[in-house]
């Protein structure tokens, strides 16, 4: 748990985390070389599989004590989050579509940090979807791969 501390004060503190690896642009994610790439590959195949609706494939993603921070509330586990929210954005990932506008990533050990920003656009239930979004992703390298620990989503409507 301190590690995931440590991990979230590291994330918001932009003179020590970016020191580390610096941050990548989408385009530079994309090399095998660049050390954030795997990580990025979890948070890319995360939502490809909120979009397709696969339950199962979204929960191998998550670490078993992820925590997900979402408009004010908390999910403080795997199993919380798939009996809470995940049915929901399922649904709303595959009702809209995501664009990345920018995104940034870093690994310091075994500790990645993946960024993003992007326009969520779309209906869900009925009403229009038009939101900027922020995404922060912590991942965890371990035997079995990087798995997400935390997840913090917000987002506003575009001025």
């Amino acid at each position: 748990m301190n590690r995931l501390i440590l991990a979230a004060v590291l994330a918001v503190s932009p003179t020590s985390a970016m020191a580390q690896d610096g941050p990548v642009s989408p385009a530079s994610v994309q090399t095998a070389a660049d050390p954030a790439a795997p990580a990025v590959a979890v948070a890319e195949a995360f939502h490809a599989a909120l979009g397709s609706g696969d339950a199962n494939a979204v929960l191998a993603l998550l670490a078993e004590d992820v925590m997900v921070l979402e408009e004010g509330g908390a999910e403080r586990s795997r199993e919380e989050y798939a009996g809470h929210h995940l049915p929901a954005d399922m649904a709303f990932a595959a009702a809209t579509t995501a664009e990345v506008t920018r995104r940034a990533a870093w690994v310091e050990g075994d500790i990645a940090w993946v960024l993003t920003e992007g326009r969520t656009r779309g209906t869900f239930n009925g009403r229009p979807v038009d939101r900027l979004t922020a995404e922060t992703m912590i991942l965890h390298r371990g035997t079995d791969g990087w798995r997400i620990r935390h997840i913090h989503w917000s987002s506003r409507a575009p001025r």
